[in-house]
């Protein structure tokens, strides 16, 4: 069913749901712009963010050749919670000697790329704001909008030299990437936690934390090349308070392990990961019982629908509804879809064969167990 509507207040959920535009057509939005070199591959999680001198999982604040980090994603990662934040003008000791093997450093670095002018900045392309989008990158961003240029500006360089976006994606940063991600921010509530599903080089998650400060975000991404990259990234756009990284699956997040809780949020995000029914999959288990799935999607969403409205519900989420978000101020708008997690349907176990009356197993060829 494609639907939308406007409340006066909240619903059932955490945070309640936020007033929704008018009724939609599926209308194209964005590409993915990932480099598809990259399969994901299993690798252990763990958190970052503000490294912290008492956990020797991290270092920081050491000469560059001293430091090393790891693009192979099949590297084994010790889970670890990253402490309180640390600003960014103290410095943090380096990893004494002995210590587990750093998986993600501290940019040697601390500014932003300016273009390629600096001696060992890259200098692929730039993310000049186009004046027509002026007023939209305003509306979307406010008073945090040279933050966002600063993104926009360590994709187009940092983003493009390590393979996270394309090169020919860099003149459209803002029209088909940051614009509609931001978009998607009427559909958060406020306040909420938010967990980004393959945030890769941290769309929609890092745009999102950057245009609304007020929320709580954890950016989820299995890659080790990427998770660098977004922790360098967090970390020099100063929202280390707000916003970290946990290198892993999204299965892994929901599952935690021994030395780290399973994650949950209010409202899960996720674009241009995978078709809708994996996607519940995935994101569902990491929703709190009436929070929401809130997908980024392209001309696609209503078929997808229709298509995967049944697995959706078996996997305890409500009926999907597609919305537009950002009309009027965006062309065109970014189109969403949004799934409420209404029960918690546990993992399918695998049936093991079936024993018989004398004791033994069916299959096992009448061996005793």
């Amino acid at each position: 069913m494609t639907h939308d509507e406007t409340t006066a207040g909240a619903v059932a959920g955490p945070g309640g749901t936020p007033p929704g535009p008018s009724p939609v057509r599926p209308d194209p939005t964005v590409d993915p712009i990932f480099s598809d070199d990259d399969a994901a591959s299993p690798a252990r999680p763990s958190f970052t963010g503000a490294p912290s001198a008492a956990d020797p999982t991290f270092s920081g604040g050491g000469p560059a050749d001293e430091l090393s980090i790891p693009v192979d994603s099949s590297d084994a990662v010790t889970p670890a919670f990253s402490t309180e934040p640390v600003a960014e003008e103290e410095t943090v000791p380096a990893a004494p000697v002995g210590a587990v093997e750093p998986v993600f450093a501290e940019p040697a670095t601390p500014s932003l790329p300016k273009g390629g002018n600096g001696e060992g900045t890259p200098s692929p392309g730039t993310a000049t704001l186009p004046p027509e989008l002026a007023a939209a990158a305003r509306t979307l961003f406010g008073d945090r909008l040279d933050l966002a240029a600063a993104y926009a500006e360590l994709l187009a360089t940092d983003g493009v030299v390590r393979g996270l976006i394309g090169p020919r994606e860099t003149p459209r940063l803002w029209e088909r990437h940051l614009l509609n991600c931001a978009a998607m921010a009427e559909r958060i509530p406020e306040g909420a936690s938010l967990i980004d599903v393959g945030s890769g080089a941290g769309l929609p998650g890092l745009v999102l934390a950057i245009a609304r400060p007020d929320l709580t975000v954890t950016l989820v991404e299995p890659l080790a090349r990427r998770t660098a990259f977004l922790v360098e990234a967090v970390q020099q756009l100063g929202l280390t308070a707000s916003v970290r990284v946990f290198r892993g699956r999204a299965e892994e997040a929901a599952a935690g392990s021994r030395d780290v809780a399973a994650l949950s949020a209010d409202i899960v995000t996720a674009r241009a990961v995978a078709a809708l029914d994996r996607l519940a999959a995935w994101c569902l288990p990491l929703t709190v019982p009436g929070g929401r799935l809130v997908a980024l999607k392209g001309a696609s969403a209503a078929e997808e629908i229709a298509e995967h409205a049944d697995a959706v519900a078996r996997l305890g989420g409500g009926e999907p509804e597609l919305h537009r978000c950002g009309v009027g101020v965006i062309d065109p708008p970014a189109t969403v879809i949004e799934v409420v997690r209404e029960r918690v349907v546990g993992p399918v176990r695998k049936k093991g064969p079936k024993r018989s009356r004398g004791g033994r197993r069916h299959g096992g060829r009448g061996r005793d167990r």
